[in-house]
């Protein structure tokens, strides 16, 4: 996610902040500290209620975490790539690879919301013991709002609405009925864009009656609509490629240049030939390297172009994209992200044999399109 910092690891896997996390901390601590508190335990000093409230809300960023490490272990346990969990505004992110069974999918969904209402349930009632046995209000009241906010994190987050954890559930559940990820992809996603509107039209509603946190609802509305409209297309896009293999789709021969040139000669006899403006690279081996962008040769000094060489303005092979030729289009499609760039490495044997863009990706589902429009013509024909 674009504004995140890799701030360690958890069960393995990078572990990444962004940079709303600090300002959803000092909302909570503000919230808690200065509002909440004040009325449910009154006549304790200032100093009491902001040190409460930093930890509550702390107590609160852990628990998100613990939600999100959650599904990253269920997922490692049922040999899922995790590329990485990020931590931000709206809770948590895990990036994972595709599950290749519906049980998977059903399991690495509900472990979140599952350990949220485990963590709800355990601290709401060390609340009340703890306020019973000792009278301690406001480490009672933290651990009870702790617990109050973890039952509604599972709750919500087992809405029905992709990208929530309920949609993934909708998800696995229609893939185990129908047996077809791809329409279960497609139904799940429409569900979210529908619930994202539902969202959105209560949040307004709630502002238009005084409540100023309906706002925040509407965000969220949105973002659900969004994420989802991104998974419709998604799973229009698998379906319109299954079957088709990477070789079908990848363009060859590919345009390269080797990687240890300078930048300045590299420009001189490679870019100037070329129309592209990202070129994969090849080291003395002839084998590919990792790919550069011209707007990063573009950015070194002039005076250092004659010694930098281009390899070390590149992005390095082992964070691009690769797939090889036999791999399903629709499967080796889920490599690239922001961080790898839209564009596919196909890689046999150790060797650059092509690679996939945006347009041979667009080139190749109006074929599949024409096919299949030519196809139920002919069939239509037949039947009349």
């Amino acid at each position: 996610m674009n504004g995140s910092v890799r701030v360690g690891q958890v069960v393995g896997v990078p572990l990444r902040m962004h940079w709303s996390v600090p300002l959803l901390v000092g909302l909570f601590a503000y919230g808690l500290g200065h509002q909440g508190l004040p009325v449910w335990t009154p006549g304790r000093s200032d100093a009491v209620y902001a040190l409460a409230g930093v930890i509550g809300a702390v107590l609160l960023m852990g628990s998100l975490l613990l939600h999100e490490t959650a599904h990253a272990a269920t997922a490692l346990r049922k040999k899922i790539s995790v590329q990485d969990v990020t931590l931000w505004a709206l809770g948590g992110t895990t990036r994972m690879g595709r599950p290749q069974s519906a049980r998977a999918a059903f399991a690495v969904a509900v472990s979140g919301p599952l350990i949220s209402l485990v963590i709800g349930g355990v601290a709401l009632g060390a609340g009340f013991g703890l306020h019973g046995l000792s009278g301690w209000a406001v480490p009672s009241v933290v651990l009870a709002w702790l617990g109050w906010a973890n039952l509604f994190l599972g709750v919500f987050n087992l809405l029905p609405a992709v990208p929530l954890d309920g949609g993934r559930v909708v998800q696995a559940v229609l893939w185990w009925r129908t047996g077809d990820r791809d329409r279960a992809d497609l139904a799940a996603s429409r569900g979210g864009q529908i619930m994202g509107v539902l969202l959105v039209a209560a949040g307004w509603i709630s502002v238009l009656r005084g409540a100023p946190g309906g706002l925040w609802i509407v965000f969220i509305g949105l973002f659900v609509m969004v994420v989802a409209g991104a998974e419709r297309r998604r799973a229009a896009l698998h379906t319109a490629l299954r079957g088709v293999r990477v070789a079908e789709a990848m363009t060859s021969p590919v345009a390269t240049g080797a990687d240890w040139l300078t930048v300045q000669r590299f420009i001189d006899e490679v870019v100037v030939h070329s129309r592209h403006s990202v070129l994969p690279l090849l080291d003395f081996d002839g084998r590919p390297s990792g790919i550069v962008q011209l707007r990063r040769l573009a950015a070194v000094p002039g005076p250092s172009r004659e010694t930098v060489r281009v390899r070390e303005a590149a992005t390095p092979l082992s964070q691009c994209a690769v797939a090889a030729p036999d791999d399903l289009l629709s499967d080796a499609l889920d490599k690239i992200s922001l961080r790898t760039g839209a564009r596919l490495l196909v890689v046999d044997a150790g060797h650059l044999v092509g690679i996939v863009t945006g347009k041979d990706i667009v080139r190749m589902m109006q074929r599949t399109t024409l096919s299949g429009r030519r196809t139920g013509e002919q069939t239509g024909g037949q039947t009349g």
